[in-house]
């Protein structure tokens, strides 16, 4: 009886220092997308872009949200003096024009509206070119894998400094970073 119970005690031993013996094998990085993305120069250009797009389209709402505030003013002054049926279609051209509004907010705003397919469209270079940077970095250092450790999302409860290939990443886009003004991490 000793000796299956010794033998079952070596046996989940072994089960237990397995997986520790397979992830010593393993070379794990991480990079930090928003520092990467702050360093670039293209990202400042694109922001920029989407912030005077979206301004754009906030003063267009507002100029609208103005001509609705107007109408219901007006409609207010001249209530008492609309006959009933005139009194039922201005109240349903405010509400025309507030739905309108609303469409339009939608439609600039909304989650698939139209700053954020521009966002995606202008992005999308801009992350292939930093997928494909990781890619060369992970493939030259031998990285068994890189995980993203953004700013606000933590991927792993402990990470060594020493495995952050995001400044390698920087280096193969050409960012220089002697001159580069390093953000915070």
């Amino acid at each position: 009886m000793i000796p299956m119970y010794r033998f079952l005690c070596a046996a989940l031993g072994l089960l237990l220092v397995s997986p520790t013996l397979v992830m010593a094998q393993q070379k794990i990085g991480y990079v930090d997308s928003d520092y990467i993305l702050g360093l670039m120069p293209e990202f400042a250009t694109i922001q920029q872009n989407l912030d005077r797009i979206a301004t754009d389209w906030e003063a267009e709402l507002s100029t609208k949200r103005a001509e609705v505030d107007e109408l219901f003013q007006q409609y207010q002054a001249r209530e008492l003096l609309y006959v009933a049926e005139e009194r039922q279609r201005k109240r349903e051209e405010i509400i025309q024009a507030e739905e309108n509004l609303e469409r339009d907010r939608m439609r600039y705003f909304g989650p698939e509206g139209e700053l954020f397919t521009q966002q995606e469209q202008l992005m999308r270079p801009l992350q292939e070119r930093i997928l494909t940077a990781i890619e060369e970095v992970a493939a030259e250092e031998g990285f068994d894998y890189v995980f993203d450790k953004n700013g606000g999302e933590v991927l792993f409860l402990f990470a060594r400094p020493e495995h952050n290939v995001s400044d390698r990443v920087l280096e193969k886009l050409g960012i220089d970073l002697e001159n580069t003004q390093r953000g915070s991490r």
